[in-house]
């Protein structure tokens, strides 16, 4: 037996706990990057973070449409072209994981300056969004495992195409108010710097602005 197929057997084994694993690590990088415990970022320029900023967008947009073609070629039973679409999306999301991290880490957040009506609607759809970020890692953590190491017979029989369509929703939606967000606070108002909060802006640890509207 190969490394890849003791390692790929151990995961078939143990799905839901290195699902477990996986995403309290990946929880305890963000929420640490936040929160300024993990600090080994290089210091960015604000120019070096607007353009990340952007770079960030297009993969979100990338990742989002991955998702969509995903979902549809899943609905034509087009299996092959559907797990090329979501492995896609999937990479693409861990490279977002990098760079947003960098970004964060290395730079400051953004807070919007718009009229109360806007800010507040600005504020609720970042909420959703980060609420649908921190439900939809274990899920699609999940059923990316179920994906990568079994085969469609099996996939048939397991819960894969329940928790993925939680999956995919969440995904999609959570990458939506993304992209949303971003042109609000890039594009159509103005903006200004927001030291790293904890989830939620209930904590600033480096605070620059009393605005909780952050991106």
């Amino acid at each position: 037996m190969t490394a890849f197929e003791t390692l790929r057997d151990g995961v078939r084994a143990r799905p839901v706990t290195l699902t477990a694993v996986l995403s309290v690590l990946g929880y305890g990088l963000v929420v640490g990057t936040f929160a300024g415990v993990i600090d080994f970022y290089p210091d960015l320029s604000e120019s070096t973070v607007e353009l990340l900023s952007h770079l960030i967008a297009v993969i979100n947009t990338t990742s989002l449409v991955a998702l969509l073609a995903g979902v549809y070629y899943i609905s034509k039973r087009d299996i092959r072209k559907h797990g090329i679409s979501m492995t896609i999306a999937f990479v693409l999301i861990l490279l977002f994981l990098v760079v947003y991290m960098f970004r964060v880490g290395g730079g400051e957040t953004k807070a919007i300056v718009a009229p109360d009506l806007v800010t507040l609607f600005y504020q609720v759809m970042l909420a959703i969004h980060i609420i649908l970020s921190i439900v939809s890692v274990p899920v699609v953590l999940y059923v990316v495992l179920l994906g990568l190491t079994h085969t469609p017979q099996e996939l048939a029989n397991s819960m894969k195409a329940t928790v993925g369509r939680i999956a995919a929703f969440a995904w999609i939606l959570s990458l939506f108010l993304g992209i949303v967000t971003y042109v609000m606070l890039n594009h159509l108002y103005e903006s200004e710097p927001f030291g790293a909060l904890l989830l939620f802006g209930l904590c600033s640890l480096r605070p620059l602005s009393s605005k909780c509207a952050k991106q």
